[in-house]
């Protein structure tokens, strides 16, 4: 098939720009050495490197989609599935935070923010001088977003939030937070409103920080809020809007989660390919048995079609058109597809797969998160069968 034919089939252009080649071969080789070499120790203890992000931030992976105006890269989606896609093939905890800084932060403010805020929080953002939180999930809530508890009632110029959020990426090393916050009747879609918090703010703290299966440099923590005071010019669009807001950043955020389950299947499959082709068992590479060789035929497939499905929604984004279901299609199957290709990489290294002198068990360790965090494996078979019945 020709490049014109594909273009027509998929109903996108399948070309890779000078844009989008240079900030991959840029991420590729910050990864392969700022990030490889460490990615043991910072997994085992738990480390959130916040000096790397600052790197990142210098090199312009932390503001990849915001404007040249508010000190962002200006580039499209396009670009930023690249970006996720080269970090996460090499650590999976750091793409994720790369991840959730740029699209649910940082993207809650760039789509929803008046001018005066975009100027005052988007360029320390973009440069990662200030590392970003984004607030939604409660303890007792999960995927019940319209239960929430976290309360912001109006005192004159001032809400006064209570209430707690959980799995925050970043929460305790965040410098910023978009947080979605109860001001109406619970159970209400128009009864939540964004407001943005920034560190340091009497009332604001974080809580205990998740000792995790996978991803464990990547920080997750509570945030809490006792009585606290958030001046009112902080709320991002008007009163109640809130909920609508967080769906259509979860859009984008469906889109990051694809990409960074890309690029962990990606890693997975190229170590498993490079061990297949050099261990050797009965006088010969395992990868001349057809059981080992039909493994990386369906891995292979499987990472091709769930790259196609991530560029078709990055590709709608762009366009500003809408991108629900296909967002939603490419964050399940790229999640699923992670978790498959990283258990497939653990049976063809064998015993080999099961230690941490390998690559393997961290990609099958990181990858289950992808089918969880943004909106589970089963909310987006909700997300994908609403829009097609409707």
């Amino acid at each position: 098939m020709d490049t014109h034919t594909a273009t027509v089939t998929t109903g996108f252009d399948l070309h890779t720009g000078e844009d989008q080649q240079m900030i991959g071969q840029m991420a590729r080789d910050f990864a392969e050495r700022h990030i490889r070499p460490h990615v043991m120790d910072w997994d085992e203890a738990q480390t959130f490197p916040v000096e790397l992000f600052k790197q990142l931030g210098d090199l312009g992976l932390m503001g990849v989609l915001v404007p040249e105006e508010y000190g962002g890269s200006g580039m499209g989606y396009q670009e930023y599935v690249t970006a996720i896609v080269e970090i996460a093939k090499v650590c999976g905890s750091i793409g994720l935070s790369v991840a959730a800084h740029n699209s649910l932060c940082t993207g809650h403010i760039l789509a929803f923010a008046n001018e005066e805020q975009k100027h005052g929080w988007l360029p320390k953002l973009a440069t990662a001088e200030w590392i970003g939180a984004w607030g939604l999930t409660e303890a007792n809530t999960g995927s019940d977003a319209l239960g929430m508890n976290t309360t912001a009632v109006l005192d004159g110029d001032e809400y006064v939030v209570n209430g707690s959020k959980n799995w925050i990426t970043h929460g305790k090393s965040s410098n910023i937070a978009v947080v979605m916050v109860r001001t109406g009747a619970k159970g209400d879609s128009h009864g939540i409103s964004a407001l943005v918090i920034e560190k340091g703010t009497p009332g604001f703290t974080h809580g205990k920080k998740e000792n995790k299966l996978g991803m464990r440099a990547s920080e997750t923590t509570e945030l809490i809020f006792d009585n606290c005071r958030v001046p009112k010019q902080n709320l991002l669009g008007i009163e109640g809007e809130g909920f609508k807001q967080a769906m259509k950043v979860l859009d984008g955020g469906r889109i990051s989660i694809a990409a960074l389950s890309l690029g962990i299947a990606k890693g997975a499959f190229e170590a498993a390919v490079k061990y297949a082709k050099e261990r050797k068992q009965f006088g010969q590479p395992i990868s001349n048995f057809q059981g080992i060789s039909f493994k990386l035929a369906d891995m292979a497939t499987e990472i091709e079609a769930s790259e196609l499905l991530i560029r078709q929604a990055a590709d709608l984004k762009n366009r500003h058109l809408p991108v629900t279901k296909q967002s939603a299609m490419a964050k399940y199957f790229a999640s699923e597809v992670a978790v498959k290709c990283a258990n497939e990489a653990v049976q063809i290294f064998g015993g080999y797969g099961y230690t941490k002198d390998f690559p393997v068990e961290k990609f099958y360790r990181d990858a289950k998160l992808c089918t969880i965090g943004e909106g589970t494996s089963e909310i987006q078979k909700i997300v994908i069968s609403r829009e097609v019945l409707r």
